[in-house]
């Protein structure tokens, strides 16, 4: 039994490697894409809520945060119909070693947001561009298994973020929530403009590598 359990160890090790190794091919081009079109029309309607002098931390930052959630089921759903559709025997662990790749990055996100609206609220407006460095940084711990590309992608989210540091910073407004304060203003358009290109600037990455990635006829 000890043969067998160490031999099954050693297959599931090498089928962990070989995930490791390969081109993941999960993500889908079109769902990239229209991720990217939710932050704009998400903009948009903050825009539009909020007005021009309007500043509502919980429509804001609530907002972003469930087009963030759908955004990650969409990409979801498709990585796994994709995965099992183009890595067939590999799925599990290509989508496991995709997840591990972006989990560090993502579970900080969380947990920063939730540190700062508890314990410092006040400097809730570094939010936006924190989350565009961690995404990047995601991107960064993911694209050894990913095309070239991505790496020009994430380096748009690393300087877009300190770009949103620097334009939220330029400008105050008064706040009254939690307390009244006057703090660096917010723009729905410094989430909106940000994502929207670098989602589809990954979109047309994965297109051009799966293009590729067929047999010529």
């Amino acid at each position: 039994m000890r043969d067998l359990d160490r031999a099954l160890s050693d297959i599931e090790d090498i089928r962990g490697r070989l995930a490791e190794a390969t081109a993941f091919r999960g993500f889908g081009p079109g769902t990239m894409a229209a991720t990217g079109i939710l932050a704009v029309i998400t903009a948009f309607a903050q825009s539009a809520v909020m007005g021009a002098d309007g500043y509502a931390p919980i429509v804001y930052f609530g907002g972003w945060i469930v087009i963030a959630v759908i955004s990650c089921a969409l990409i979801g759903i498709e990585t796994v119909i994709r995965s099992r559709r183009i890595h067939s025997g590999l799925a599990d662990e290509m989508i496991q070693a995709a997840i591990l790749a972006f989990l560090p990055a993502g579970a900080a996100g969380l947990f920063l947001t939730i540190g700062v609206f508890r314990f410092a609220p006040e400097a809730h407006w570094m939010l936006p561009g924190l989350w565009q460095v961690l995404v990047a940084i995601g991107i960064f711990s993911a694209a050894r298994t990913l095309p070239p590309g991505v790496r020009l992608v994430g380096a748009w989210y690393f300087v877009a973020g300190f770009a949103v540091f620097a334009l939220a910073s330029d400008s105050g407004i008064r706040m009254d929530w939690p307390a009244p304060a006057t703090v660096p203003s917010l723009s729905p358009w410094l989430m909106g403009v940000p994502f929207a290109v670098g989602q589809i600037a990954m979109a047309i990455v994965l297109y051009r590598a799966a293009q590729e990635a067929k047999p010529d006829a």
